[in-house]
């Protein structure tokens, strides 16, 4: 029997590391014992006292019409801003642009929060708008530094687009808008996707920046999670992170399946035309 090889063993050592402590989290969510380290035996408890939770199911409506409603503004911004990087390729201040543009993704939390915090203090007393910090503070806050990891994303896809079938296009007398929604933004739409995801996934995950700009009537899920974990674990934290890793498994399943399928059907589009032609 031939012994695994170096890079078989690190790789098995490294998805050991990364997914055991969810299988432990996943099987302890069925513990029927209060203590989170000491298991007691089989059961469905704690599922049930999260659904009864009032507080932890409206953080999580909360969290996620707040993640939601970020990613697409950040989408929107975000290209925006990966076009005027990508196809502006000369003009004043577009070092000082992108240096702006980046900067969320190097910049500390703490000091991104901070930052946001006092501009809202600010301009709640100048023109008297937020008066309160809510909702709103924190979409505004999550669009900031999101649209900064959307414009990276799609700035790195517009840079390998081909201009010649954008040109091509107008040549044929396609206008810019035209072009844009018929030839470009099917090019790019897999980068928008993917920025979106990674947009959501950042505000949902977000709990630095939501604590400086939050206030008493919107709580996110990361700062009740964290509230609790202060006082104890409790096992419905374990049962709601398993209900999340079940939810990011299944949506991950049915994307490979999807595409598992649309590959089927274009090898089997194109073994139909060579078919044809022969």
């Amino acid at each position: 029997m031939r012994k695994p090889s170096f890079t078989t063993v690190m790789l098995i050592v490294g998805l050991l590391f990364l997914y055991l402590p969810m299988v432990i989290l996943v099987v302890y969510s069925f513990n029927s014992s209060r203590l989170v380290t000491v298991w007691a035996g089989f059961s469905g408890r704690w599922y049930i006292e999260l659904f009864r939770d009032r507080q932890i199911l409206a953080a999580v409506w909360t969290s996620l019409r707040i993640a939601f409603f970020s990613a697409s503004m950040a989408v929107c911004l975000g290209t925006l801003a990966a076009f005027v990087m990508t196809r502006f390729t000369r003009f004043r201040g577009k070092t000082v642009l992108s240096s702006m543009v980046t900067a969320p993704l190097v910049m500390p939390e703490v000091i991104t929060g901070l930052s946001l915090l006092l501009l809202f203090v600010h301009m709640a007393q100048m023109v008297g708008w937020p008066a309160d910090r809510g909702m709103v503070t924190i979409w505004i806050a999550h669009t900031t530094f999101c649209s900064a990891y959307v414009a990276v994303v799609v700035a790195s896809r517009l840079r390998e687009v081909d201009l010649s079938i954008e040109e091509a296009a107008m040549d044929l007398g396609a206008g810019p808008v035209k072009t844009f929604f018929h030839i470009t933004l099917p090019v790019i739409a897999p980068a928008l996707a993917a920025g979106w995801l990674l947009a959501f996934t950042l505000s949902l995950d977000d709990l630095v920046i939501a604590s400086f700009v939050s206030g008493p009537g919107a709580t996110t899920l990361p700062m009740v999670v964290f509230s609790s974990v202060r006082l104890g674990v409790s096992p419905k934290i374990n049962a709601l992170a398993t209900l999340i890793i079940l939810a990011v498994s299944l949506a991950t399943f049915l994307a490979w399946y999807f595409m598992r399928r649309n590959e089927a059907k274009r090898r089997q589009a194109m073994l139909q035309d060579m078919t044809a032609g022969r």
